[in-house]
């Protein structure tokens, strides 16, 4: 049965990764928006709905270190796993946004959740509040400051739509994602729980990894389309939004507070997070200027692999 429900969620995850890339490439073409800001805003929200889901919950019902575990795991599998298998499949030319915008922010936003919660071991309503209004005054830069052209390696694929198709899409595209990865997850856990795992390690491997799946498969399939911007803008933004957002968000509602059996969090998961978050600058340029290939995935996915291994053992 678990099996069943891994599969059904996985298909389902694909499905909507279609959808939602075909709304945002259409609305980057109504609104005349460079498609990395699309992929930074409209498809990371999307793609980050399922961790915002999955941390409320979580924190609602007293599993604090699985809200924060799911969170800090997702950010590393989003760049370690996802943008690894992405640069596998194809190598992806970087915008001078990245390290003059989407980079920074990143590493703000993960510096910010470090100092917050290394003290008290926890995140509280008004830090919470600072978290979520960071996001917004990012987002309103985004929107009225990038200007950055990205290539489209195949213009003519473009698709226009009305209006009422765009909305349809998208919503199409963010139910099936949130739906798929409530599927993947129950099965998973189910699996992992059976095998006696605990909370944390769950949260860090694999919830945070059925989690991350939507971004894979946005990503997956904005390479397969040729559309390059939304792929490595979508991982970059959805790990903005898991702390800002989504931490930010679940905190408002209710501290998130580290449990006894999670000092792992803060004594190994924080670190491997800001970690693969800070070598993404040096790879973009070393050796290939503004480029990252497939030598750089190969070394993104040993180093998650090499997390995943000291994390379980």
């Amino acid at each position: 049965m678990n099996f069943l429900l891994i599969i059904g969620g996985l298909v389902t995850l694909i499905l909507g990764g279609n959808w939602l890339l075909k709304s945002a490439v259409a609305l980057s073409l109504k609104l005349e928006i460079p498609k990395i800001v699309i992929g930074m805003t409209v498809v990371s929200f999307a793609t980050s709905a399922p961790e915002l889901i999955v941390s409320v919950n979580a924190a609602l019902s007293g599993a604090s270190d699985l809200a924060l575990g799911n969170v800090i795991g997702s950010n590393i599998a989003n760049l370690g796993l996802v943008l690894g298998i992405t640069l596998l499949l194809s190598k992806i030319d970087v915008e001078k946004s990245f390290y003059k915008t989407d980079w920074p922010v990143m590493m703000i936003a993960s510096l910010a959740l470090y100092f917050f919660i290394i003290g008290d071991k926890a995140i509280v309503a008004y830090e919470g509040l600072i978290l979520f209004v960071l996001l917004v005054v990012f987002l309103i830069y985004l929107l009225r400051f990038q200007k950055t052209a990205v290539v489209d390696e195949m213009p003519e694929d473009d698709e226009p739509l009305p209006l009422y198709k765009i909305v349809l899409f998208l919503v199409l595209g963010g139910v099936s994602l949130w739906g798929g990865s409530e599927l993947l997850i129950k099965g998973a856990v189910s699996m992992a729980q059976d095998f006696g795992i605990s909370e944390r390690i769950i949260g860090v491997t694999v919830v945070s990894i059925g989690t991350s799946i939507p971004e894979l498969a946005a990503s997956v399939i904005a390479i397969v389309k040729k559309e390059k911007g939304i792929s490595l803008g979508n991982l970059l933004g959805s790990n903005i939004f898991n702390i800002l957002a989504v931490l930010g968000i679940t905190a408002m509602i209710t501290p998130i507070e580290v449990g006894p059996n999670g000092g792992g969090l803060l004594t190994n998961d924080i670190f491997w997070m800001l970690g693969v978050s800070f070598i993404i600058l040096p790879l973009v340029f070393v050796p290939s200027r503004m480029r990252l290939n497939w030598k750089d995935g190969i070394i993104l996915l040993l180093g998650y692999a090499a997390f995943v291994y000291i994390t379980i053992k």
